[in-house]
Order: C-alpha cells, then sequence, then structure tokens
C-alpha cells in the first residue's frame, strides 16, 4: 500500500487573504470555509486541495516546504509579472546568483519559486 497527496496545510494569522491570494494564483476557488480554516482546489474539485488554516503567530523562519510554479498560460517574465500585482514579493532564502528561479513570498511571507521555464516551453 502507499499514501497519497490529498491535502497541503499553510499556516496563516490571516485566512481569508491567504485563501484569496492562492485562489487567484491557481485559478481555484473556495470549498470549504469555518472559522478555523478555508479549503481551496481547483474549480473542477479534481486533485489535491489547500487548507488555509489559522495560527495566531506570524511566520518566523523560512519554510521547509515550498510550492514550485510554472507559468501555464504566459511567458515566466508575464507570470513575474502577475503575481507580484497579486501581492506575492520577492525574497530572498539565501539562493546564490546563478539561480535559475525566482523565489518569491506570498502576502504573509510562505516563500514559494516561479520556475524558469514556462509549461508552453517543456
Amino acid at each position: 500500500m502507499t499514501s497519497r497527496l490529498a491535502t497541503i496545510a499553510i499556516d496563516a494569522q490571516d485566512i481569508r487573504r491567504i485563501a484569496a491570494f492562492w485562489c487567484e494564483v491557481l485559478g481555484w476557488k473556495i470549498i470549504e470555509e469555518d472559522a478555523g480554516g478555508i479549503s481551496i482546489a481547483a474549480q473542477d474539485g479534481s486533485g489535491l486541495s489547500i487548507d488555509v488554516l489559522h495560527v495566531p503567530e506570524s511566520k518566523g523562519i523560512k519554510n521547509r516546504l515550498h510550492f514550485d510554479l510554472r507559468a501555464e498560460d504566459a511567458t515566466t517574465s508575464q507570470e513575474l509579472d502577475r503575481l507580484l500585482a497579486l501581492g506575492a514579493s520577492r525574497t530572498d532564502v539565501g539562493q546564490g546568483p546563478d539561480v535559475t528561479r525566482v523565489v518569491l513570498a506570498d502576502p504573509e511571507g510562505n516563500e514559494f519559486c516561479l520556475l524558469s521555464r514556462s509549461v508552453q516551453e517543456l
């Protein structure tokens, strides 16, 4: 027997803001919500979901797990501009000048990367 990924959890102080950010980034929707968290998933409900869970404290250190994104319907440069407009920010986690990905953070500082090649370039 094996396991499969079903849900990824993101801790956040402002669960609405973070859920809305990731819905916009991924083109997903809210599928469930209560006082403790918000679940988001693909429009058609396929694949895994993300649970944005309320925590009282702010993020303190670099994430040990993060998302790697690829531009799907645009160039990597266009997608970077879109992510920054949605509220992402560039961040430094110690990456060197030779990295081919852009390291970003969501509005609460959770790191993620935009890979240098778009889906069309694969």
